[in-house]
């Protein structure tokens, strides 16, 4: 994905899967703690749906909207570790692994992570 893009702005913007079948809401973004590159989205799958993670890169951002180059039905399949936390380094090989990405494992100290700016709300989520 563009590095250039704020990941502030990316929050709230649609997301349409592979065929340009719309996912969902941008509701909030995960940024690496060790170099604060945007990582994740999380995308609200419906009104009364849980957030999907979504990986931001091979993802792109196109007039305005993110085009994810995966099923819509794989991404409504991703592991459900709850929005408004960090992700830990066991959590996001998960995602890497549902999303067949390769990743190289942090090392045992575990200092890759992965927290969240602000989304829709300024409180997590329960």
């Amino acid at each position: 994905m563009q590095t250039d893009v704020d990941p502030r702005n990316l929050i709230g913007r649609k997301a349409f899967d592979r065929h340009g079948t719309k996912i969902g809401t941008i509701d909030e973004i995960y940024l690496d703690d060790a170099t604060g590159v945007p990582e994740w989205a999380a995308i609200r799958t419906g009104l009364f749906s849980r957030d999907a993670f979504v990986p931001l890169e091979p993802s792109e951002l196109v007039e305005g909207t993110l085009r994810i180059p995966f099923e819509r039905s794989l991404i409504k399949d991703a592991p459900d570790f709850g929005v408004g936390r960090h992700l830990s380094p066991e959590q996001e090989l998960q995602l890497y692994h549902h999303y067949g990405l390769d990743i190289t494992a942090p090392d045992a100290a575990g200092d890759v992570s992965f927290g969240r700016i602000a989304g829709s709300e300024d409180e997590p989520r329960p």
